[in-house]
């Protein structure tokens, strides 16, 4: 054959591989790449989170926690219970009917043990099984034997006496946190801040802003420094997990406590301090951050994954400037780039994440730089792959300036002197917390109205939500909705608010006034009460014809019960009908709109499956009912 045909058919070959690979990854960006990631990792693992060839992968660990949390933040994003299902199926293999864990040892007093006890909590929010409150009550008890420093804060194992590492932070705190939260802890929050403030003391670098990875109050071993404790360097994972345990503490932390504001300090200084080590051809961060140009440092996925993370949380929190929603996504596309590689499947393989690292031990860890550069690599290393996940799916929460007013004023119940029914911060059955969590999913912000409207008030927001007014029945002294609020919603609506109006059945809301607004836009609520439901009869609740609608995008079966139909007239139109009439309408009025739903619809109790049965997906129309609503004046 002729060397010089053959040398061009070569050419040809690896340029239109590398053509293909070049336009994969870049169809990989454009995409739904949370779900791309994570069905990619249950691909390779069906059945279990472990590495096929460890042997103690298979038991109670921090990795598995890491992973698992993960999976439920992108199922409560999406609403798709196959994530929901995989978590399940795992912890299910280590939680006896007792809460019993097994190969969990508490005598152990290691706090990598501790992190997958976040996952118990969310199982027991999602199921209500018994069994996975009496776990983490285990877990909890292992935080009250936890052996301490002098100063108050743990060990990081037993075997480790004196010491903190900030890998405790990440694998104690969000558990201690939500736990904490969940069952009315409140003397708790004092201890879990000052577990993140004696690491400020005892392990940050004033001259970097930097974190040593660990601090020995005893100043016995032989990693560290004499006078101060700590460890001779800075481990980018080290301060990843410190990071990420700062931002998932926040969302349980109360807001009124003396010491958030501290964290959140901690969290933007050290956010400042990372960006000065970002390397400049990658854009991401090395194994040992400060020492980028010695010999053997590489550019490391774990940690590169979790700053990110932590920064693109940060800033949809707004705990962080804007400006690191941007750096987060740089991030993203840069792992992508750099250090993703796939097979012909199409599954992601994530490169460059150390396997391990820590001081002290057998053989002795040292913490040098030469000591963290020797450790070995592994691709697709849960350690990496979780916090790929986490960024991923937190930068599906996209930028959007909106935000979302509730009434609290027409809906005024109360109940042992809490707000409750339909109320963002009503975690029960009753509650509306599920749906804020979607709408904050979605990039926007969440505000209540405790008054009545006023041009002001309604000014600061871009949707507003009135939900099931009172009658006397459920408060003694009810706001009805009169002539000046009537005016202001008009006006505001006209110059391009969007109204939401959500009613419910002729024994549960109050029509006469509500209707006097209503008709405003050519909506009428009958006061009737359709799709009345027996007992656990689910299906008498069920609607499953659809129109082509965003609302209803591949949505199969929604639940909707003992709701009042609407009559229409004027510019309102049918979003969705069955025989008895219509369910659900939109009205255009100027520049802005008013939809409405003769039911709440979106509470807690059927917003997911936690009652309802699988099939059932109420939570994804809910997501697209809002997705619909934030962008409806590109698609009208």
């Amino acid at each position: 054959m002729n060397k010089t045909f053959l040398l061009s058919v070569l050419t040809f070959l690896f340029l239109s591989i590398t053509t293909i690979d070049c336009r994969q990854k870049e169809s990989m960006l454009n995409t739904n790449m949370a779900i791309k990631i994570a069905d990619s990792f249950m691909e390779l693992h069906p059945d279990t989170v472990a590495y096929k060839n460890e042997a103690k992968s298979y038991k109670w660990n921090y990795e598995q926690g890491l992973i698992l949390t993960a999976f439920y933040n992108l199922y409560k994003l999406t609403g798709d219970h196959k994530y929901l299902d995989y978590i399940k199926r795992n912890i299910d293999y280590y939680i006896e009917n007792d809460g019993t864990i097994k190969t969990y040892k508490m005598k152990d007093y290691n706090l990598d043990n501790i992190s997958p006890g976040r996952v118990l909590l969310y199982l027991h929010n999602e199921t209500k099984n018994i069994k996975y409150k009496k776990a983490a009550d285990v877990l909890r008890k292992q935080l009250e034997l936890q052996p301490r420093t002098v100063s108050g804060g743990f060990w990081h194992k037993e075997r480790y006496p004196n010491q903190m590492w900030l890998d405790g932070l990440f694998m104690a705190e969000p558990f201690y946190t939500h736990y904490s939260k969940m069952f009315n802890e409140p003397k708790s929050f004092d201890d879990i801040a000052k577990q993140f403030l004696l690491i400020r003391t005892h392990l940050k670098d004033e001259k970097t802003g930097l974190y040593y990875h660990g601090w020995d109050e005893s100043k016995l071993q032989k990693w560290a420094d004499p006078v101060t404790g700590r460890s001779p360097n800075f481990w980018g994972r080290a301060m990843g997990w410190y990071m990420m345990a700062l931002v998932d503490v926040l969302d349980y932390f109360p807001k009124d406590h003396k010491d958030r504001n501290d964290l959140v300090k901690i969290l933007k200084d050290l956010s400042e301090s990372l960006l000065k080590y970002k390397d400049s051809k990658t854009g991401l961060w090395y194994q040992v951050v400060d020492q980028g140009n010695r010999e053997g440092n590489y550019i490391e996925a774990s940690s590169s994954a979790m700053y990110a993370y932590a920064f693109v949380k940060g800033a949809n929190q707004g705990y962080l400037d804007k400006k690191f929603y941007s750096v987060a996504q740089e991030s993203f596309n840069n792992i992508i780039k750099h250090l993703i590689t796939y097979d012909d499947e199409g599954h992601f393989f994530l490169n460059n994440v150390a396997s391990v690292g820590g001081l002290g031990g057998n053989p002795y860890r040292d913490g040098s730089f030469e000591y963290y550069i020797s450790e070995p690599k592994r691709t697709n290393d849960f350690k990496g792959y979780g916090p790929l996940m986490l960024l991923a799916i937190e930068l599906e929460k996209s930028e959007n300036s909106k935000t979302v007013g509730l009434d609290y004023y027409y809906n005024n119940e109360w109940k042992n002197g809490k707000r409750y029914h339909y109320v963002w911060e009503d975690t029960t059955n009753s509650g509306y917390s599920e749906l804020g969590k979607i709408i904050k999913g979605l990039g926007a912000k969440i505000t209540s109205l405790t008054d009545a409207p006023t041009k002001e008030s309604l000014s600061k927001i871009d949707i507003y939500i009135i939900v099931d007014p009172d009658t006397p029945n459920e408060t003694e002294r009810p706001n009805y909705i009169g002539g000046d609020a009537k005016k202001t919603i008009k006006d505001w609506v006209n110059k391009g608010g969007i109204l939401v109006l959500l009613a419910n059945d002729s024994l549960n809301s109050e029509f006469t006034h509500l209707n006097l607004l209503a008709e405003q836009f050519g909506i009428h609520f009958n006061g009737d009460s359709k799709n009345r439901v027996t007992g656990n009869n689910f299906d008498m609740g069920k609607v499953d014809e659809f129109p082509d609608h965003p609302i209803f995008k591949d949505v199969k079966k929604i639940y909707i019960k003992e709701l009042s139909t609407l009559r229409l007239s004027r510019n309102a139109k049918p979003v969705l009908t069955d025989s008895d009439g219509v369910i659900m309408a939109l009205s255009k009025l100027g520049d802005g709109y008013v939809f409405a739903v003769g039911d709440p619809w979106f509470y807690n109790e059927y917003i997911d499956n936690r009652k309802l049965p699988a099939g059932f997906e109420n939570f994804k129309a809910a997501k697209n009912l809002f997705d619909w609503l934030f962008n409806i004046k590109l698609h009208n």
